[in-house]
């Protein structure tokens, strides 16, 4: 199963597997959000498998295997304009708010929120063509669904 979700990263016509293509395309851009300080923690770790596996129905172990995928994809420089065109490319403008909430709930899962997080945040925003309210009121729906003061970070 790994092997066949690695492959996904790689996949370059939009027709084949789009859902598995937007899952692992998701999945990177929140391993790239947890290592804006160059490590993952645990808690981020924790934080993207409970998101993917929320967002996308997965099982632990679907869940663990596009972690392990995404993080594989991810090393070296980072490539996130590449999975930003692919969300772009397979998911309507009026729905691409449900990445920008994935990559909050993975920016706080330590309690905080860094400079490095939040500028990541602004690009992929605009990259994604998410305003900067529209980013503003899913911060304040996770900051809520995670139980944290609203003026945390920022």
């Amino acid at each position: 199963m790994l092997n066949r979700i690695r492959a996904l990263f790689h996949d370059t016509d939009p027709g084949e597997a789009d859902g598995q293509t937007l899952q692992a395309a998701a999945a990177a851009l929140l391993v790239e959000a947890a290592r804006t300080d160059n490590t993952i923690s645990a808690a981020e770790r924790n934080r993207i498998l409970e998101v993917t596996r929320r967002h996308f129905n997965l099982t632990e172990e679907e869940a663990q295997d596009l972690l392990s995928a995404a993080v594989f994809d991810t090393e070296g420089a980072s490539p996130y304009y590449r999975y930003v065109s692919v969300i772009n490319d397979r998911c309507p403008p009026n729905q691409r708010l449900w990445i920008i909430e994935m990559l909050w709930e993975v920016a706080y899962a330590d309690g905080e929120l860094n400079d490095l997080e939040a500028n990541l945040l602004r690009r992929i925003g605009g990259l994604l063509h998410v305003s900067d309210v529209e980013r503003g009121q899913a911060r304040k729906r996770v900051l809520d669904r995670l139980g944290l003061p609203e003026d945390t970070g920022l």
